[in-house]
């Protein structure tokens, strides 16, 4: 393939895509870190009041569900895809990205329970296109896809700030390989962590040194059978919790076929409700029940013992909750918020004996991201490299698997439309990454 013209200049011009497309997607998560400082932390502070109200959330989220229904119902594109059918790769246009853009910037800073992943691979997959048309490239079918696909990965990367997340994310969101290659990748992936946890534990318990790559960096206590079992137990309730969740998205999502204005800002103000009741019923501010959860995640990691069980419980229930809403109804992406659910899960049950905070967060967010994206691989590399922790990479390995074989067996609920298309309400099974078959 190297030998043909054709692909070598391909390869040249993604290259070069990538930085634009880096650039731009720098900017406009600056934008959403921007807008969401100023109108959670310093409007609320600016106007007398330690944190945002308890209501805070209302107002907000009819602006949004307002905005994001209006895109849906008028613009190109249709804001982008639905997030409760998980992650996409392709079907972007270059006319649809003013939608994505709108939907994505009003949105999220308002509250939105989503993070900025999926408008994110729709920009970078639509301005590698645009790009392409304004020097005239030829433009062919495969042409196009390695195009959206570049921009997409370029986008994504800076995104996760790590270029092998958005390789392997968008090889497994595009399903490249087909069927098969999910037949031969999740066999694979389960033995290499059993085989981890057998190496691991050999080595512990007869203290006998094959040599390695450790540099001599410290290290948390090594893993015992106890965390293998609470992985068992853990990890098959989290994709449960989760699972449930993305079928009451699709389930919102039918609900807004029909007048979707009005629709889609009733559910905003269902997701703000919930946010609303977790203030109310926790004192604590209301930010932390809404929005993607990317920034009380790592806040929740440092100080987990600055949340009480009932602020973890609430956070939960009422944080899926709105989630739920937001999957069906707005635009953004299913990540960061099935991140926080599982990282917010694994703080609670830390306490279990012999489990602990570490492998417990990366139990809660390998299952739960899992669950969401159903892609095994790109949820134990994202996991791995957020907690900058290797020796866990075994039980996040299990976690991901387990997680994926069970939401893989549940019933999947209704079916969505797919991107680009109007919505139909027609129920259909779903595929291995909700997408309809």
């Amino acid at each position: 393939m190297l030998r043909r013209p054709e692909y070598r200049r391909a390869l040249v011009f993604c290259g070069l895509i990538g930085l634009p497309v880096a650039l731009l997607a720098f900017w406009f998560l600056v934008a959403l870190h921007q807008l969401e400082q100023l109108i959670w932390t310093d409007w609320p502070k600016d106007l007398g009041w330690k944190q945002a109200p308890w209501w805070w959330a209302l107002p907000l989220m009819a602006v949004a569900g307002l905005t994001v229904g209006l895109v849906v119902a008028r613009l190109p594109g249709r804001g982008g895809h639905i997030p409760a059918g998980g992650l996409h790769a392709g079907g972007i246009t270059e006319k649809a990205l003013p939608g994505v853009l709108v939907a994505a910037l009003v949105g999220l800073p308002l509250g939105v329970v989503l993070g900025p992943e999926a408008p994110l691979i729709a920009l970078g997959g639509g301005l590698a296109l645009l790009f392409a048309s304004l020097v005239r490239a030829p433009r062919t079918e495969a042409s196009t896809a390695l195009l959206g696909a570049a921009g997409a990965a370029a986008a994504i990367s800076a995104l996760f700030g790590n270029p092998v997340v958005g390789a392997v994310l968008l090889m497994e969101v595009a399903g490249m390989g087909g069927p098969q290659l999910f037949a031969v990748m999740l066999p694979a992936l389960l033995a290499s962590g059993v085989g981890d946890l057998i190496f691991t534990g050999f080595v512990h318990w007869t203290g006998l040194e094959t040599g390695s790559l450790d540099i001599g960096l410290p290290s948390p206590p090594p893993l015992d059978w106890a965390d293998v079992l609470w992985v068992l137990l853990i990890a098959p309730a989290l994709a449960f919790l989760i699972h449930w969740v993305f079928v009451g998205g699709r389930f919102v999502a039918g609900f807004v076929t029909t007048r979707t204005v009005r629709n889609t800002t009733l559910c905003a103000l269902g997701a703000a409700a919930c946010i609303t009741l977790y203030a109310i019923s926790t004192g604590r501010s209301p930010a932390e029940a809404a929005l993607s959860g990317e920034s009380v995640l790592s806040v929740l990691a440092q100080h987990p013992h600055a949340w009480p069980v009932g602020a973890l419980v609430a956070v939960l229930v009422f944080k899926a909750l709105a989630y739920a809403f937001c999957l069906g109804s707005l635009r953004g992406g299913p990540v960061f918020p099935a991140l926080f659910l599982g990282g917010a899960a694994g703080v609670l049950l830390s306490p279990l004996p012999g489990l602990g905070l570490v492998p417990a967060m990366a139990v809660g967010m390998a299952a739960s991201v899992t669950a969401a994206l159903r892609v095994p691989v790109s949820s134990v590399v994202l996991v791995v490299l957020l907690l900058g922790n290797v020796d866990t990479a075994a039980l996040v390995v299990l976690a991901a698997v387990v997680s994926f074989v069970v939401v893989q067996l549940l019933p999947q609920g209704p079916g969505i439309p797919a991107f680009g298309e109007p919505p139909t309400g027609r129920a259909s099974r779903t595929g291995r990454r909700g997408h309809p078959e």
